[in-house]
């Protein structure tokens, strides 16, 4: 029986998977369809009800799964002892490598309803086999990013915290904290996430701290004996104006912050400010924590709150836990080897056939006014538009190698050139429409 542990330590990617993957695989390696060039492409439908634009996060972890997706014989076994496929297409899985080309949304990029984030040109074989893996890290980070860029957003330049690690899955938190910061958090309290990542990070003490104390003062001294009066204390174990006033006699006005985690905060926040600023601490800060949200972030910035830390909300998508994009077959050869558009027709689910290309529309002062997505060909556009479209993946060979630090100020860049209206916490439409070059390509 395989353990916990053991699929931890597992250095494949391969079973991050769905099984009719393989039985798709081995059903066209039988009727020859497996070897066709095909192009599938990630898109979105739609936003998440009342949101104004997307985020594109992720990339970078997909590509790296991408490089590390093999089949070893632990994998092989696996599949031949449970019976998922037959021993031909074992053997063509013995031998996989991606050996295709990939294009997409660079990470951090803003994106709307058809925007092509992700493009994956081979054969259908090669292919089909990646959308699981590559849906499950772009749903979710890209959600993660979309949530964490609105937090940011309402923060308007005060700092957030990313602590929501005890409030998900084990490393959909370090993923979390990586999407976080590449939308604009500024440090994270998972310390994987700086490990892995290089994301900043920060933590000081719980309430748990305060209570095996016989007293706040003495869990306060202990705090700032170990680590300095800059620190942050966490002043709503008991009673607020009394912690704080005890803060500020170990620390004394150079004291860091205080933390507030319960109860009204406006009005707390308000009310420690003044209490600070009388005892003469007017540089110490204030920060709230406390299931917070970008409604809650953004009625908070009426009061003099400095930092925010954010945990349930940000690592479930604030209420949007999946970017709903879908992973589909846009183009593939025929038995003449010319390359046709292929779209799904069902009801509410119809896609666009064809590769596609795309281009940010922007006007004289530098700010988007349409997605457009060129069918086939290159959208045409003046000096002013961006294009969106970058290298990920050449003859099987990663070429993109971009950092999140690349991806953050991106990320900045993407945001500031969108209409004012798309950062406004109100329900509304996509801030920008998307215009296909070639209507008449849709199915």
């Amino acid at each position: 029986m395989t353990t916990e542990k053991d699929v931890a330590a597992a250095a494949s990617t391969a079973l991050l998977t769905d099984h009719y993957e393989l039985t798709m695989l081995q059903a066209t390696l039988n009727s020859g369809a497996a070897h066709r060039r095909s192009i599938f492409e990630v898109f979105a439908r739609r936003l998440p009800d009342g949101r104004r634009y997307g985020v594109v996060g992720g990339t970078g972890r997909v590509l790296d799964l991408i490089e590390q997706f093999r089949f070893g014989d632990a994998e092989l076994e696996h599949l031949r002892r449970t019976k998922v496929v037959d021993e031909p297409t074992l053997e063509w899985l013995a031998n996989y490598e991606f050996k295709g080309n990939i294009w997409g949304y660079a990470e951090g990029e803003t994106f709307f309803p058809g925007s092509p984030v992700f493009v994956v040109e081979s054969t259908f074989a090669e292919g089909v086999i990646l959308e699981t893996l590559v849906l499950s890290i772009m749903n979710h980070d890209s959600a993660i990013a979309a949530a964490a860029s609105r937090m940011t957003a309402a923060a308007d330049g005060r700092p957030c915290i990313e602590m929501g690690s005890r409030r998900t899955h084990e490393w959909s938190a370090v993923a979390a904290a990586r999407a976080a910061y590449i939308a604009g958090f500024d440090t994270t309290s998972n310390l994987e996430a700086g490990r892995s990542y290089g994301v900043p990070t920060k933590g000081t003490a719980a309430h748990a701290f305060t209570l095996v104390h016989d007293d706040e003062r003495e869990a306060f001294q202990a705090q700032v004996d170990s680590l300095g009066k800059d620190t942050t204390l966490l002043v709503d174990t008991y009673d607020v104006t009394n912690a704080v006033n005890i803060a500020v006699e170990v620390a004394g006005t150079e004291l860091g912050g205080v933390r507030l985690d319960s109860g009204d905060l406006l009005v707390q926040a308000r009310e420690v400010r003044k209490q600070l600023d009388d005892l003469g601490a007017t540089d110490t800060k204030i920060v709230v924590t406390s299931d917070l949200d970008e409604y809650a972030i953004s009625a908070l910035q009426a009061g003099p709150v400095d930092a925010y830390g954010v945990g349930t909300s940000l690592v479930t998508g604030s209420g949007a836990p999946t970017a709903s994009m879908v992973y589909k077959l846009v183009q593939r050869e025929d038995d003449n080897g010319q390359m046709v558009g292929v779209a799904k027709a069902s009801k509410d689910k119809k896609s666009v056939a064809g590769r596609k290309y795309a281009m940010r529309r922007l006007n004289t002062s530098g700010i988007a006014e349409a997605e457009i997505i060129g069918i086939g060909e290159i959208p045409d556009g003046d000096s002013n538009d961006r294009h969106l479209m970058v290298e990920l993946f050449k003859d099987g060979r990663r070429v993109d190698h971009s950092g999140i630090e690349e991806a953050r100020k991106r990320h900045e860049q993407s945001r500031a050139e969108l209409p004012a209206k798309a950062l406004q916490m109100s329900r509304g439409e996509a801030v920008i429409p998307t215009i296909y070059q070639d209507e008449s390509a849709r199915s």
